[in-house]
């Protein structure tokens, strides 16, 4: 392993190219017929995906002399942290800020990148599209935790020190989407998705959440619900805060078997 990654840090330090190319499929506007257009910029080191389309925007020149418009897309934190710069590049969907162009060259060889909006959410403009469904999906579990008023509540409830690590692990989903681009069974509605299944979970742990936990499996129980896990797994593959998403598939789909059995008896 040491011996490969010298390799790709000597590839990397003493056979750069000349130009990187960035290949970009363009929407002009929602409904648009799709295009190719390839750019070529100077290779610097330790460039990401946002930098070299910071460098379009500046001069919206293709790889052919043509002028054109400048790329569209979205971005926000540049830290890997908001989630929004989600898209789909070589071929898999990660985030583009988190993406060196070092890294990309290396893995797939040559000196292009390619660059393709996330297929499973409508494409407004070039690399952007409209993540509402995500948040739909979160209304639909109720995602939240319920407060009575603003007023004085006292100390919260306590929870186990391993309960709060595994929520933790939830807490930190950014509401991307790459989990939703990589699950086969993701499209036309038809399932709601590792994503709200997983904060579900993550509010039903808390204890003031238990008190509404029905509200929550019902939203997953209906004909875009949790039954709809074709458990191909590829979410915690491509999840790039490691978010154990299977894990809480399997215990979100035990807590709806065993309240639709004894559910009864807290009411």
């Amino acid at each position: 392993m040491s011996n490969s990654n010298e390799f790709k840090e000597k590839k990397r330090l003493t056979d750069p190219p000349q130009t990187v190319e960035i290949k970009i499929q363009r929407r002009d506007k929602l409904g648009a017929a799709t295009r190719w257009e390839t750019f070529s910029i100077p290779y610097r080191r330790n460039l990401n995906v946002i930098s070299v389309l910071m460098d379009i925007r500046k001069n919206p020149v293709t790889k052919e002399g043509r002028e054109t418009t400048p790329p569209v897309w979205d971005m926000s934190c540049l830290e890997q942290v908001c989630g929004i710069c989600t898209m789909v590049i070589n071929g898999r969907v990660r985030q583009s800020c988190s993406a060196l162009i070092d890294d990309l060259l290396v893995s797939d060889g040559g000196n292009t990148v390619t660059l393709e909006p996330m297929s499973k959410f409508p494409n407004v403009r070039d690399l952007k599209v409209d993540r509402t469904r995500m948040f739909d999906h979160l209304k639909q579990v109720n995602a939240w935790i319920e407060l009575d008023g603003t007023h004085d509540l006292g100390p919260g409830a306590t929870m186990s020190q391993e309960t709060a690590q595994e929520r933790y692990a939830y807490s930190r989903c950014m509401t991307c989407g790459c989990c939703l681009e990589a699950c086969p069974q993701y499209h036309d509605d038809n399932y709601i998705g590792p994503q709200a299944i997983a904060q579900a979970r993550y509010q039903n742990m808390h204890p003031t959440g238990k008190f509404t936990i029905d509200e929550r499996l019902e939203g997953l129980t209906g004909d875009d619900g949790i039954s709809n896990c074709g458990n191909a797994q590829n979410c915690i593959q491509v999840c790039p805060m490691g978010i154990p998403l299977t894990r809480a598939i399997y215990e979100t789909n035990r807590d709806i078997t065993v309240n639709a059995l004894f559910g009864w008896l807290r009411k």
